[in-house]
């Protein structure tokens, strides 16, 4: 018999090989799936690999380019022929062809060889739309409304008719405003794109969006229709400046180019044929929420044969074009839809709807009645105490959106040009019995992939992850706002560096950060970086530290998250000016001048005469943020090369550190102020000397204790305390803090019925009353950042710094909090990454996925290596793990990609 089985063995050995492959799942060009408007004249390719065997690597890869589908699926006409090029290189790969023509059509295929002698299959066949590379391709001119605006700025409608004489083979849109724009073409919705052209540094960076419209154009007469909402570009934003923050007008440019069958084009552009009017918008801003009268809605205006006679003229603007940019970043569009909860009556007997998660974005209504029938729809994210709908936090937003009937069969509205934060809604005047079906909530957002899960086996820390990432989808809107509710919804820099490394986590943001960071640098004066971004808040709103620090904390970020340099290379001066302009304002290296937030919203009781506050200077944290933003651009300077700014700025982190030494520490270790956000930025930050650290985070631990178990710090101490709690052995101090229940902590608004981030920790308190109602939000995600820790200590999902963008993967878990099981995943550039471990009857369990064409460092909690089993096998005589030995209380091996399941028996688990 063994005779038999052993040909046979190896019979299936062979086969297994022969049939083992290796394939191309995903293909991407500038980190986007078939974009169109790309204006980089060198766009970059990437791919991912898929292996039906461990340890796969990719040994060589061959790219080819044409100008066809056809042409590049058999290989000829190409525009670019990389070769097979010998490396392992798999993400942002330069293209080398020949030069690109602005507004066409390229298409790409890869395939890669294996370490295996396998050799992929072409993949299918990926293509890119080229934009303008230069502002001369426009010849389409601004346009603005012939009629004079009156005082409540209705929305207009712009409107061209034109001919297309001969068999078309393709069109192509692009499209900008000044204001927020609606395409239509033949009565049809141009795209999916919601609230265009986004949110950026107008008068700097204005991005035009590029739209396939081929299906949309018909031979003969056809019509272009697009409407205007004043949005961010002259709407009412913050506080100090009120509207026209960018300009007083509201404009429109278009350019449709028409390529006929016989090798023609003809292009439409708005010039003065165009027609203007306005229409059933009758008022819009993003706080204040749409009037839409539907009695004045213009029926047939998006079609031909329109009677437009009565409709004005519009005037040609002379607006610069040299701001004109492509879009890059993932736009706005509609995503999950929500079905009303609950619809009941409040004891103020207000008609009230619960859609049971605190979102952003519209609802959506359906309604039939009488012509001049009005039905007003207010947004709330809370109740207050005896159940009624509770406005006073959104200070002066509206929030309304009102719907005139013009009668007749069934109507429906959404508003156009706005957006709410909300969980409720207030309903009046809706004819009838308001039912469920009547509602539909939609969520608007950047539409960025979701990259990432966490669980685990307790449903509060599940809870919690649900909240952050629901808080991030609703303020990561085109720029990553503070909150979206109330008056003010801006991007607040100190926000979104705090949460930068969880939001990569969750979602894939590199293209949002890349976007937001190049307003970024272009909003800076004189290297000073403004509180919000677009800057709206004027010259005297920047420089605080941790929130100017976005400058260089978030590109560092996101090159650890994505491994590419680009982020650098496009920020290293900005990084750069701003550490300068610190310098400037510096005494003797010492950064104690200026307004700075501090550590927002740190523990402050109301009645606090025991002294518990938790208040850290000032001066001490702006310290610790300056050497922090030079030590990242030093490491920056390292990635890219740039050895005089490396050894400047590394003589420069010694001296902030010295100058932090002398004036906040005292010989014996203590801190001026004695906080856990400051012990917490030292420490994270290497402020101390290494012989002071140990003792350093002693104090942090008694600090925690003395609040009992509960964490006390703000926007800028909350980010880092877990990690530093880890770093420095006190892991359950860490998980303590994770745990706890009780104001203030993060599981407390979960408690309290919470389905996003707060801005407080105690928004809503133990006995049901608010916070502050002049700052007081209930979807506002820097608290969140937690998320970060949860996916890099408690499942151990990390990248090592030195080789970023998981390419070579750090999967290191710890256990604690009396959680039995977490798991999670993360879609990375080369596929997905899974970490998951569960305790059960005294055994370990490990379940690691690693993608192809990366390797992985485990760490694997055991006693003793021997104790370790691989799918069934002792891990020692595992041919595929390289054991590199025991750590500490880990296990550390080295594996290549596959699915691992790992196993230790043990009783102190």
């Amino acid at each position: 018999m063994k005779k038999i089985l052993l040909p046979l063995s190896l019979l299936l050995m062979v086969s297994y090989q022969i049939l083992a492959q290796v394939s191309i799942s995903e293909t991407l060009l500038e980190h986007r799936i078939n974009p169109i408007g790309i204006d980089i004249e060198k766009p970059r390719f990437s791919w991912k690999i898929e292996s039906d065997k461990r340890n796969t690597m990719q040994t060589a890869y061959e790219v080819r380019v044409a100008k066809t589908e056809k042409d590049v699926s058999r290989g000829k006409n190409l525009v670019w022929a990389s070769g097979k090029v010998n490396t392992d290189q798999s993400v942002y790969i330069n293209y080398k062809g020949e030069d690109l023509k602005p507004n066409s059509r390229y298409y790409w295929q890869v395939r890669v060889w294996d370490n295996h002698n396998k050799t992929s299959k072409w993949s299918d066949v990926a293509y890119w739309h080229t934009g303008f590379f230069n502002t001369n391709a426009w010849t389409a001119k601004w346009i603005s409304p012939g009629y004079t605006e009156d005082n409540s700025r209705p929305s207009p409608y712009f409107r061209k008719e034109f001919a297309a004489s001969k068999t078309i083979k393709s069109a192509t849109a692009f499209i900008t405003s000044h204001g927020i724009y609606e395409a239509r073409i033949n009565g049809q919705r141009v795209g999916d794109a919601y609230l265009t052209p986004g949110w950026t540094s107008y008068n700097k960076r204005l991005q035009y969006q590029v739209y396939d419209v081929t299906s949309q154009i018909k031979t003969g007469a056809n019509a272009i229709g697009v409407s205007l909402g004043n949005g961010w570009y002259r709407g009412k934003l913050a506080w100090e400046k009120g509207y026209d923050h960018f300009g007083t007008d509201i404009s429109l440019i278009m350019q449709l180019h028409v390529q006929y069958t016989d090798g023609t084009e003809e292009v439409i552009i708005t010039d003065d044929s165009w027609k203007s009017s306005t229409g059933p918008i009758t008022s819009v801003e993003i706080y204040n929420g749409e009037k839409y009268d539907a009695r004045k809605e213009l029926t047939g205006w998006d079609k031909t044969g329109y009677d437009d006679s009565k409709w004005n003229g519009v005037k040609v603007q002379n607006f610069d074009k040299s701001n004109l940019i492509a879009t890059y970043n993932e736009p706005i569009r509609k995503r999950e839809t929500f079905e009303p909860q609950a619809i009941f009556r409040t004891p103020k007997n207000e008609l009230v709807v619960d859609f049971g998660q605190n979102l952003v974005g519209w609802v959506q209504i359906k309604v039939k009645g009488k012509a001049g029938d009005e039905i007003s729809i207010y947004h709330s994210e809370v109740l207050d105490k005896e159940g009624n709908f509770y406005t006073t936090n959104l200070r002066a937003a509206d929030q309304e959106n009102v719907y005139t009937l013009k009668g007749g069969d069934e109507e429906s509205f959404e508003p156009h040009f706005t957006f709410q934060g909300f969980r409720y809604i207030k309903v009046e005047g809706f004819p009838g019995e308001l039912k469920k079906e009547n509602l539909t909530a939609v969520a608007l957002y950047s539409d960025m992939e979701k990259t990432g899960t966490f669980s685990s086996s307790d449903p509060l820390i599940n809870q919690l992850q649900h909240n952050i990432q629901w808080g991030q989808r609703g303020n990561f809107l085109d720029v990553p706002t503070d909150c979206p509710q109330r008056d003010e919804r801006l991007g607040w820099t100190g926000d979104a560096q705090a949460f930068a490394r969880t939001a990569s986590y969750n979602f894939d943001v590199k293209n949002f950060f890349s976007k937001w960071l190049k307003d970024l640098a272009a909003d800076q004066v004189n290297g000073s970086v403004p509180h919000v971004i677009p800057n709206v808040l004027g010259k005297n709103g920047h420089g605080s530290a941790g929130w100017a620090d976005a400058a260089t904390i978030i590109p560092w970020t996101m090159y650890l998250a994505y491994g590419d340099t680009a982020v650098l290379e496009d920020q290293f001066e900005s990084m750069k000016s701003w550490v300068d302009y610190i310098g400037t304002k510096s005494n003797n290296n010492l950064w104690n001048t200026g307004f700075h937030f501090g550590d927002w919203l740190f523990y402050r009781p109301f009645d606090d005469n025991s002294g518990m506050a938790a208040v850290t200077d000032k001066y001490l944290i702006a310290q610790c943020f300056y050497t922090h933003s030079v030590d990242l651009v030093v490491k920056a300077a390292k990635v890219l090369g740039k050895s005089d700014d490396v050894s400047k700025y590394e003589k420069l982190a010694q001296q902030t550190r010295d100058a932090f030494k002398r004036e906040y520490l005292t010989p014996n270790g203590r801190l001026v102020s004695s906080t856990q956000t400051a012990y917490v930025l030292a420490l994270h930050f290497d402020m101390l000397p290494e012989n002071l650290r140990k003792q350093a985070a002693e104090r942090l631990v008694e600090n925690v204790k003395r609040y009992n178990n509960h964490l006390t710090t703000g926007f800028l101490g909350t980010p880092y305390l877990c990690h530093v709690l880890s770093a420095n052995g006190y892991n359950d101090v860490a998980y303590t803090l994770l745990m706890q229940k009780s104001y203030p902590s993060w599981l407390y608004p979960v408690t309290m019925g919470a389905t996003t981030i707060w801005e407080r920790w105690d928004g809503i308190k133990p006995d049901s009353t608010f916070q502050n109602p002049g700052m007081n939000s209930f979807n506002h995600y820097a608290y969140g950042a937690i998320g970060d820790w949860m996916y890099r200590n408690i499942t151990g999902l990390d990248t090592e710094t030195d080789v970023p963008g998981y390419k070579q993967i750090v999967i290191k878990p710890t256990t604690g909090g009396g959680l039995t099981q977490a798991t999670a995943s993360l879609k990375s550039n080369y596929g997905q990454i899974t970490s998951g471990w569960d305790i059960a009857s005294n055994v370990f369990k490990m379940h690691v996925v690693i993608p192809p064409n990366t390797t992985a460092t485990v760490y694997i909690p055991t006693e003793s290596e021997n104790a370790v089993m691989e799918n069934e096998q002792n891990i020692t005589t595992a041919n595929d793990i390289e054991v590199l030995g025991m750590e500490g209380k880990y296990l550390k091996v080295k594996v290549g990609s596959g699915d691992y399941k790992f196993q230790v028996a043990t009783s102190s688990n």
